[in-house]
């Protein structure tokens, strides 16, 4: 590679990050934004605590289920093509939400909002790989995660601020038409690869990268690891509580049982954002150069989460108010960005042939956690008698109570993990 072609592909690869990362900053809006408004949300569409748990899991359902057909259509169709459509998609279902005029109608929206923000983050992969040397792309998947808590931070305070001076319906009309604009500057200036515009590729995996595996021998390689099971389980009960919680029931609850307004509980909803940002890099060095392993990061975060959960379910009503700060802040390291280390030690248990299937695979599991369990809250909420339309604390009481047990197989799985990490011997 010559000098001259060097130095453009380093530049180049900058513009494409950047423009993936702030689409990837709509996907973390998306997936957290009901917390907010789901009060507004409630009466606005006449809809109940079980009705609305399934317009906030309409969401993740199509997500997890296209993480999968993602991986295929980035390997044949390619990321830059992928990502546009499927963005535009996303775009016509947030508009779609806001202009709802009932609840069903809401989330047939919420669901194209989930099915077109789904197809990011595996092509996003795929595109690093070929712009990045593979050296440098664990550091690069931390700052596009830490992009993501952005998003969650723009979908509290900014959410909050937004929809009480233009409503709930517009924030997500402006929102869908950010996701378009964003649509295409992916179109204008994202490549699949340096090829594309002539640039020899940065890649160092090119000999490996030739011996391919099937799609199918490689999700048989992959269900038939007795270590990828524990790895999926602690992935659908950890990321349960931060969905259930952060992306839906978290801002009801502030505002009913601790009679917060809508600005308050997004300021404390921020801190699971903040936790987020601060916690990627955090617990990735603590990984790298501390334990110098994933297993115990993945322990100790686990403790954490139930020790967190424990709050929630027997103090429901008596957390003080910097408690639930620290609660927040506490479930954003500790029950979402600690799936850096999950992913991290998802692909070190596969070769690199089917790194992209064992982390398409093992990505379906958080997403259905979160599916199933904002449904669950709902329900077990709506079970409990409601006065002038708010949830009892009971309700709260025994819906946390289902988090503080996903809280316990989090942590049984995490003890259940192989240890992935290789440290070189010292001769």
């Amino acid at each position: 590679m010559s000098v001259d072609s060097m130095r453009k592909v380093l530049r180049y690869r900058w513009i494409i990050f950047w423009t993936l990362a702030l689409a990837y900053v709509l996907v973390y809006f998306h997936r957290m934004c009901p917390a907010v408004v789901a009060v507004d949300m409630m009466q606005d569409l006449n809809a109940g605590g079980s009705l609305i748990g399934f317009l906030g899991s309409a969401y993740f359902y199509p997500y997890a289920l296209m993480q999968l057909p993602a991986g295929l259509l980035s390997d044949s169709w390619g990321p830059r093509k992928t990502i546009t459509l499927f963005f535009c998609v996303a775009f016509l279902g947030s508009v779609m939400l806001g202009l709802a005029p009932n609840a069903a109608w809401a989330i047939l929206g919420r669901t194209l909002t989930g099915l077109g923000v789904a197809m990011l983050f595996v092509p996003t992969m795929k595109v690093l790989s070929e712009w990045f040397r593979p050296r440098e792309f664990a550091f690069m998947t931390g700052i596009l995660l830490a992009m993501g808590g952005i998003g969650s931070l723009s979908a509290t305070i900014p959410l909050a601020l937004i929809s009480s001076w233009i409503g709930w319906r517009m924030s997500f009309v402006v929102v869908g038409i950010i996701t378009l604009v964003l649509a295409v500057l992916v179109w204008s200036f994202v490549r699949d690869r340096p090829a594309d515009l002539g640039w020899p590729s940065l890649s160092e995996t090119t000999e490996v990268s030739q011996s391919t595996i099937s799609l199918i021998q490689g999700v048989k390689t992959v269900i038939s690891c007795p270590a990828y099971w524990p790895v999926a389980t602690w992935f659908f009960f950890d990321c349960a509580v931060f969905f259930s919680f952060g992306g839906l029931w978290g801002g009801p609850y502030l505002m009913q049982i601790y009679g917060l307004s809508k600005a308050q509980s997004g300021q404390i909803l921020s801190m699971l954002a903040i936790g987020v940002i601060i916690g990627s890099p955090f617990l990735s060095y603590l990984s790298n150069n501390v334990f110098k392993a994933r297993k115990p990061v993945l322990i100790l975060s686990s403790i954490a989460l139930l020790l967190l959960t424990a709050l929630l379910a027997f103090y429901t009503d008596r957390i003080p108010l910097a408690g639930l700060y620290l609660v927040c802040l506490g479930l954003g390291i500790f029950s979402s960005a600690v799936v850096v280390i999950g992913f991290t030690t998802t692909k070190e248990l596969f070769p690199v042939q089917i790194a992209g299937t064992a982390t398409g695979l093992v990505n379906i599991f958080p997403f259905a956690g979160g599916a199933v369990f904002q449904i669950l809250l709902g329900y077990i909420l709506e079970r409990h008698a409601q006065t002038q339309g708010s949830f009892t604390l009971a309700g709260y009481q025994q819906a946390f109570l289902a988090l503080f047990f996903c809280g316990i197989i989090a942590l049984l799985s995490s003890l259940c993990l192989k240890e992935t990490m290789e440290v070189p011997e010292l001769h």
